[in-house]
């Protein structure tokens, strides 16, 4: 008896997401806005986090996802800026609860743009990387918060620069 050699998960997951991005990448500022309506309906309290004009976020937030996704196989890279980010959004004021409220906003955004072509494997490719996205996030923001008090991590947060790309170092 042969057996079929086993596919790689990761890879095809990869794929999938990348495939999906395309799809929504030339959508972006639509799509940006859609999952912020999103957000803010999920929780209104959030919108205070945004300082910044919504559709200069929409754009960060896009560069965020297409970083992620052009660095997929990248993991240490990815890694190390999802690290950054996570670190950098304490002193935004993002608390660990906020990230599955962003993920449930992600998926709605993906589904209305992907419409028929979200299906439940695409569903669960976003899923499983934004699980590792946010995981990623959250440990380092774990760390970044320890090791502050309220206020250095306020004063600390005024001085940063939230205009960098995921990539940017610190």
């Amino acid at each position: 008896m042969t057996t079929q050699p086993k596919i790689d998960r990761t890879a095809r997951r990869n794929q999938l997401v990348r495939e999906s991005f395309e799809q929504v990448e030339s959508k972006g500022a639509i799509a940006s806005l859609v999952f912020y309506q999103r957000l803010f309906t999920l929780d209104p309290s959030l919108r205070a986090l945004f300082r910044h004009d919504i559709e200069q976020q929409g754009e960060k937030l896009m560069q965020a996802l297409k970083f992620a996704v052009a660095t997929l196989e990248q993991p240490r890279e990815l890694q190390s800026a999802l690290e950054a980010l996570g670190r950098r959004h304490v002193y935004y004021g993002v608390k660990e609860c906020h990230y599955d409220t962003v993920g449930i906003a992600l998926l709605h955004a993906l589904e209305h743009l992907l419409g028929p072509a979200f299906t439940p494997e695409v569903k669960e490719a976003w899923l499983a990387i934004y699980t590792l996205v946010a995981e990623t996030m959250k440990c380092a923001a774990a760390k970044a918060g320890a090791g502050m008090s309220g206020t250095a991590a306020a004063v600390t947060g005024l001085a940063n620069d939230d205009t960098r790309a995921p990539g940017d170092s610190e």
